[in-house]
């Protein structure tokens, strides 16, 4: 299916600009371009990635999440992913909240795991409508193997920075050998919402790193000692990648997650539908959530000079963090603004 053409991003709104990092010149080696990504990755945790080689399986995704989110209510239904912090399979809107106040969230979005793409035709995680399966080995696979490859390339650099033994945050990761909480997500927010009203409310990633495919505006971030929220302006060509909360913890802080949230795209584009495709990657289930100060001066010194708004040893499994989250988030569960919290991520440590 040929992409669509959109009306162009305003000029007239805050936009927070994030360093372009070059995939092939990281891949070939280029000192100069590592830096750059340790840059983008230790001050706002955020980045835009040019030639990253996923514009194919990206364009596929896309069409099987128009196929998928077009089936009935009462098919995807059989899919949900329930209230227990299970994060696979269909999400309707409405079934989350997005503040401390309760507020419904506005969009629909299908969870992939990457164990099932990866073990298909057996089931791993769970099962998926044909809708999705039709797509699995053609679109789906790929494109979870092209994500798998590009944030392995950033843990192997981030791996080097930290000063960690060779291979041990792959380790924890891809290399681990066991199921983990990553996942694919294709992400509908219907047309004609209320210009006001969030996608996603305000929060940092659950995971260690997110591969992020946007062909309209709505991302926002908050950048550190910035009060007003800037719009992060969709690249063609260009993902948008960013640290999450395990690979933050993991370092002691010095690879931020950094806090953000999806608002109504803005200007023309604020009535058509949107579409955003995301791949989260996440440490093994059965990983302890930890700063690998016993692994690294570089960590351990980071940690002995935090200002202790982070815990860095939260006592959680990847797995444990993530149902938490999850489960919390949605509006079966919710009960007042402390049950909000108990689902927060080390954005409210720096609340």
């Amino acid at each position: 299916m040929p992409v669509p053409t959109f009306p162009p991003f305003p000029d007239d709104v805050p936009t927070h600009p994030l360093l372009v990092i070059d995939y092939e010149l990281l891949r070939s080696g280029d000192s100069r371009e590592k830096e750059r990504l340790w840059a983008a990755a230790t001050e706002l945790g955020f980045w835009y990635l040019k030639n990253h080689g996923a514009d194919e399986e990206v364009d596929g995704m896309f069409d099987m999440g128009a196929d998928a989110t077009a089936i009935p209510m009462e098919e995807k239904m059989k899919f949900e992913q329930g209230d227990t912090g299970f994060s696979f399979g269909f999400k309707v809107p409405g079934a989350c909240v997005v503040d401390a106040a309760g507020t419904l969230d506005t969009v629909e979005f299908l969870n992939i795991a990457k164990d099932d793409a990866l073990a298909y035709p057996k089931p791993a995680r769970r099962s998926y409508p044909n809708a999705v399966n039709a797509w699995m080995n053609s679109t789906i696979t790929p494109f979870v193997r092209k994500s798998l490859e590009v944030n392995d390339t950033f843990l192997e650099i981030f791996n080097e920075k930290l000063g960690l033994p060779e291979g041990a945050l792959d380790k924890l990761h891809t290399g681990s050998g066991e199921f983990s909480g990553s996942e694919a997500r294709l992400i509908k927010r219907p047309a004609g919402m209320p210009t006001d009203q969030l996608g996603l409310g305000a929060h940092t990633d659950f995971g260690s790193l997110s591969f992020l495919h946007n062909r309209l505006g709505g991302l926002q971030v908050l950048p550190p000692g910035v009060e007003e929220w800037q719009y992060v302006k969709p690249l063609p060509g260009h993902a948008i990648c960013n640290v999450g909360d395990a690979l933050s913890i993991m370092s002691g802080g010095i690879l931020r997650s950094n806090i953000h949230r999806v608002a109504p795209p803005p200007g023309d584009q604020s009535s058509l539908e949107r579409w955003s495709l995301v791949f989260f990657q996440r440490p093994g289930n059965s990983v302890v959530l930890r700063a690998l100060t016993d692994q690294s001066p570089v960590i351990d010194q980071a940690v002995k000079n935090s200002d202790g708004r982070i815990n860095f040893n939260p006592g959680q499994t990847a797995e444990e963090w993530f149902v938490r989250r999850v489960k919390h988030k949605r509006t079966n569960n919710y009960k007042d603004p402390e049950t909000w919290r108990a689902g927060r991520g080390t954005e409210q440590g720096r609340a």
